[in-house]
């Protein structure tokens, strides 16, 4: 008799193999479900970005730094976390660098891959605000796909259960990683009992906070980063109770897992800022060789417009946005005419910018002449669009 045989029949499976050999590569099933979720919200983040205002292919001028930035702070967070696996007694500290093994923090993760957007937003003229409003419900999406991964792989799961989903759980090999261990008749071998599918709790729950996201941020309209931090407290409420469900060994402070005690804080400095900040949500018009281009779809997340495949080749990246507000961005969308500098639009951040503005930039951009030098300064700084959009990255 097998362990498998001891298990009941009525249960959720997981795989035996999660690497899969393609001549000399191996294909990792963990891999793959990051690749499709990144994907996913880059897509996502592209079309409510366009809706916004920003130029085509800027999510991908994004996750160009966004994306290993936040490998790499989820890699950390995971190894500062758990360092008694690479560095305590019988530890490999090489295997802090293997990440196809498993060993991402989606805390250090969010963090990392912050700071590469907010340096990528810097580089591209766009609010850092913008971003992460957009990028709100890609995230959660994200991570759903990313939890399959861990379906693969046999971990994160629960404690034993009685109940029709229990799962069952793959005595992995820990010789052949990614492979299930066997016994005499090669048939896979099963952990006894069953055991709660806390990963497809945590998934399920990742989609209700992006349709949560969604629905209020149609309704709310919800800007200057705010959306961003509604998915961060929908995501730490789920985190936590689930969180508290694992059996997985995790370092504990005062009795409680750690990840406890970092979604109770990460909640609290969410609902602060979301308490705390106000403001219109911020609408972006591109300035300079992009600004003829035709308008971003008004949905979300579908009504593609065919014609942009039809294009040959992206269209030139603008030389900087202005930040206007809903009305004047319906109405550059109808008009096509970018509306005058406001006060509120010309405020530079790193001090005052040099340069002088003749009548006729002036009449090109739509502002009238400024009796101040000062004025026209803060107008040309306007017009070129190369700060007024940073205030709020």
């Amino acid at each position: 008799m097998t362990l498998a045989s001891l298990s009941p029949q009525a249960a959720l499976p997981s795989p035996s193999t999660a690497v899969w050999q393609l001549g000399p590569v191996p294909i990792r099933a963990y891999a793959l479900c990051i690749i499709a979720g990144i994907v996913l919200a880059c897509w996502v983040t592209e079309r409510r970005l366009r809706q916004r205002g920003v130029a085509p292919g800027a999510t991908l001028d994004i996750a160009v730094w966004a994306v290993p930035a936040g490998i790499i702070g989820a890699r950390i967070y995971h190894v500062v976390t758990s360092p008694e696996k690479y560095f305590g007694a019988g530890g490999d500290p090489i295997k802090a660098f293997a990440i196809w093994e498993g060993g991402l923090g989606i805390w250090g993760a969010v963090a990392g891959g912050a700071i590469g957007a907010w340096i990528a937003a810097r580089q591209l003229g766009i609010p850092l605000g913008v971003v992460a409003d957009a990028l709100a419900p890609g995230l959660p999406l994200a991570q759903a796909v990313g939890r399959i991964g861990n379906w693969f792989n046999n971990e994160l799961f629960g404690g034993r259960t009685t109940l029709p989903w229990g799962l069952q759980i793959h005595r992995m090999d820990p010789d052949n990683p990614g492979h299930a261990l066997r016994d005499d008749a090669g048939q896979p071998i099963l952990e006894p009992g069953l055991y709660q599918p806390t990963f497809l709790y945590e998934a399920l729950w990742n989609l209700g906070v992006v349709a949560l996201v969604l629905l209020l941020d149609r309704r709310l309209k919800l800007g200057r980063g705010r959306a961003f931090a509604l998915y961060v407290m929908g995501y730490t409420v789920g985190r936590f109770w689930i969180e508290l469900m694992r059996t997985d060994e995790a370092n504990q402070i005062l009795g409680v897992r750690l990840n406890v005690w970092t979604a109770a804080l990460v909640f609290l400095g969410a609902l602060i800022y979301f308490v705390r900040v106000r403001g219109p949500r911020d609408y972006l018009i591109p300035l300079g060789a992009a600004a003829a281009t035709t308008p971003p779809p008004t949905s979300d997340l579908s009504q593609v417009d065919l014609s942009e495949r039809e294009t040959p080749a992206r269209a030139a990246a603008p030389e900087g946005y202005r930040v206007v507000s809903e009305e004047q961005y319906a109405a550059w969308q109808d008009t096509g005419v970018v509306p005058p500098a406001t006060d509120d639009d010309s405020r530079p951040d790193d001090g005052e910018l040099s340069g002088d503005t003749s009548a006729a930039d002036l009449a090109a951009s739509g502002d009238e002449p400024a009796d101040d030098p000062s004025a026209a300064r803060t107008d040309r700084a306007d017009a070129t669009g190369a700060r007024p959009a940073d205030r709020d990255s």
